[in-house]
């Protein structure tokens, strides 16, 4: 007999089953404090994520930005180098009528037209009431 009066293997016995309730007893007290630290972990994890795509998306925008500004100073750009050649031109066409005449002269080079109508000096059109006659 043991100490107290028992034999060896019911104090092992005994032995084993306060060490499991004990171990027992931890889990029951300290699952809900992990289940606590588990969801602090992943909260501090979205949150950094959604910190991180915001940037992200700061990011996007600011690119997005300069990429309209410098577009938009290529257009101005563009614009006024049409506007110089189409003064130089104006210019060595003797005046705005002399350049019309040449826009119009070119456009007729470009239509594949079979009739073109020619504004007399009053403005308005020559007309063939024989051709429609017809």
């Amino acid at each position: 007999m043991g100490v107290f009066g028992m034999d060896q293997k019911t104090g092992c016995s005994l032995v084993g089953l306060a060490v499991g309730a004990l171990a027992l007893v931890a889990l029951l007290i300290g699952w809900p404090q992990y289940r606590v630290y588990q969801q602090r972990l992943a909260g501090e994890a979205a949150l950094a994520e959604a910190q991180s795509s915001r940037q992200v998306a700061i990011l996007e925008a600011r690119a997005k930005k300069e990429s309209a500004i410098a577009l938009a100073e290529a257009e101005v750009i563009r614009a006024e180098g049409a506007a110089k050649a189409n003064r130089i031109l104006q210019d060595s066409l003797g005046g705005p009528e002399g350049y019309l005449r040449y826009l119009q002269i070119q456009a007729l080079e470009e239509t594949k037209a079979s009739l073109i109508y020619v504004p007399t000096e009053a403005g308005l059109p020559v007309t063939e009431a024989k051709r429609l006659g017809q």
